[in-house]
């Protein structure tokens, strides 16, 4: 007989084995029955819990870009630096994308090979570059106090920087997925190395043009 859970409970066992299931076979690939099979229930139960298989993935991807997020915003703390709060976020995205790899290729790949979901996963970018473009923004008025900067950058700038930023990171990301043998914060450390030495030479000013001479 199968043991009675808390609802909230069994919904978390379906939403695990879907995830599993989607990220290896793909939303069209992926089978209800062996979703159920996985989850150890019976097809009708994933039916009643969490609908049909669009309604599920749905599920499974608001479920991971919530982790997502909390994982991020949890990361980052409001009081250090600039850099540090970047460093701390990279960690965390990181962290998260190498201890739910199936989440992630959930939310990267498949919602995005999939037009009816791509709203979902670009609500969610849309937030960490809101995220993103603030971290820099906020560096830039430091540093603006500071007296470092000589060109000072503009609004758009930062948004700018941070889709490029927040795009280069999804890429690691999900060359992190399929690499299980890397180390989720090295990773997190090329992209600091990546982000943070260029964002730092454009706060003091020092900005490349076209003629190959630097500002200055």
């Amino acid at each position: 007989m199968l043991k009675r859970l808390p609802r909230v409970v069994r919904e978390q066992q379906m939403l695990d084995a879907a995830v599993k299931v989607f990220s290896n076979r793909g939303f069209h690939a992926a089978s209800m029955d062996e979703i159920a099979e996985l989850a150890g229930i019976s097809k009708p139960m994933v039916y009643a819990y969490l609908g049909a298989k669009d309604e599920l993935f749905l599920a499974c991807l608001q479920r991971e870009a919530t982790r997502l997020m909390e994982a991020v915003a949890g990361g980052v703390r409001p009081t250090a630096r600039p850099d540090e709060q970047l460093w701390n976020g990279l960690r965390a995205f990181f962290a998260f994308v190498g201890a739910h790899r199936d989440g992630w290729r959930v939310l990267y790949r498949q919602a995005r090979s999939e037009p009816r979901f791509a709203g979902e996963l670009a609500g969610m970018r849309a937030r960490i570059v809101e995220v993103v473009a603030a971290l820099l923004e906020s560096a830039c008025v430091q540093a603006d106090l500071a007296g470092r900067i000589r060109t000072p950058a503009r609004p758009d700038d930062f948004l700018a920087m941070a889709y490029a930023y927040v795009g280069a990171a999804e890429s690691l990301a999900d060359w992190l997925a399929d690499h299980e043998e890397e180390d989720p914060e090295q990773t997190a450390t090329r992209m600091m190395n990546f982000v943070w030495v260029g964002a730092d030479a454009l706060l003091q000013g020092r900005v490349w043009r076209a003629d190959r001479s630097q500002a200055g």
